[in-house]
């Protein structure tokens, strides 16, 4: 009997980047990653039989950014034939009408990132413009294709992100994906750009707000400490409190190697090897959710609660059991 794997695995392409995006969190950035030879697309694609076998029905493809690598189309094609359900997540900088095109046709879920308006430039260390974002966004829609704006938070971008989100929407993204900045890859240098407590509500409050307004939905894309935030509150953002990698998705890095999610600076094992993930220390902590902070495992909340990301407690903090680096910065103002 295969190993059971989560339903959802994440394929990141390739090391490459056009944008220097300082609150991004791929571990080669940090500095301190091994950057093996990325595999190449006859490789992802074996790959893909593997997953296939072993009941993998989602796949997403990021990056870097994924529309860099030789042979995208071909690997997501692939995929598509086998049946899965496929994701592509780009910086859209490069987009073009045949990337619209080929989504269409095959039924890709895009996302495209636009974390700011007049912080743009600072954000990410280029010069894509905010309306060629939208102008995508609205091709998009015109075509029927799904679409998702990815917009990561920091303490610089927090007073625009009111327009952000309602301008994305007003172009024709469906939903959202909120993602606060943590600690990871290049964000390491870049850590006086985290929110507080006050921040990060004010963060899901407004997210709220725009989407009220608009009758859409959105997600936060990493878990919260429960005790910090009240989920119940809101209706039209969905907000995780437990920790999903490893149980609803994983990663494979550009040489091959699974990691349990995109923030971990931890290589597991090559992906034809994936039976051995039973015996990897690393990966079983998170099956078995053996990571809690001892300071959180007599709260109350802790059957629905994993003391929030897992990967940016132990890059913050050393340990995988650290507390999320949103404890730290309680009563910190910016």
């Amino acid at each position: 009997m295969p190993l059971k794997l989560p339903r959802t695995a994440v394929l990141e392409m390739t090391y490459r980047c056009n944008h220097q995006c300082v609150f991004c969190s791929c571990p080669w950035f940090a500095g301190h990653y091994d950057v093996l030879p990325e595999i190449d697309a006859d490789t992802w694609c074996r790959l893909l039989e593997e997953l296939k076998r072993r009941h993998v029905l989602n796949v997403a493809f990021s990056g870097g950014e994924p529309l860099l690598k030789e042979g995208l189309f071909d690997v997501i094609a692939y995929a598509v034939q086998l049946g899965m359900s496929t994701h592509l997540l780009s910086n859209g900088r490069i987009m073009s009408d045949d990337v619209l095109s080929f989504c269409r046709t095959h039924h890709v879920q895009l996302s495209m990132s636009l974390p700011g308006f007049d912080t743009l430039p600072q954000h990410t260390g280029s010069d894509t413009s905010a309306a060629d974002i939208l102008d995508w966004f609205a091709k998009a829609k015109q075509l029927n294709i799904v679409t998702v704006a990815g917009i990561t938070v920091t303490n610089r971008n927090l007073y625009e992100l009111f327009e952000i989100i309602g301008e994305v929407l007003l172009a024709g993204a469906d939903s959202i994906l909120l993602n606060r900045f943590m600690p990871g890859g290049r964000g390491l240098t870049h850590r006086d750009w985290e929110l507080n407590r006050e921040q990060l509500t004010e963060m899901l409050d407004t997210a709220e707000e725009v989407l009220r307004i608009a009758n859409r939905y959105g997600s936060v894309g990493t878990e919260l400490p429960r005790c910090l935030i009240e989920p119940e509150k809101y209706k039209n953002l969905k907000i995780g409190t437990r920790c999903s990698a490893g149980t609803h998705f994983f990663v494979f890095d550009p040489s091959g190697y699974v990691r349990v999610c995109n923030h971990s600076e931890h290589r597991l094992v090559f992906w034809q090897e994936l039976d051995s993930l039973t015996e990897d220390a690393y990966w079983n902590r998170f099956i078995n959710k053996e990571y809690v902070p001892v300071s959180c495992q007599s709260c109350v909340q802790v059957s629905e609660c994993d003391g929030g990301c897992r990967e940016a407690a132990h890059i913050a903090g050393g340990t995988l059991d650290s507390l999320d680096p949103l404890f730290d910065r309680l009563h910190q103002k910016n």
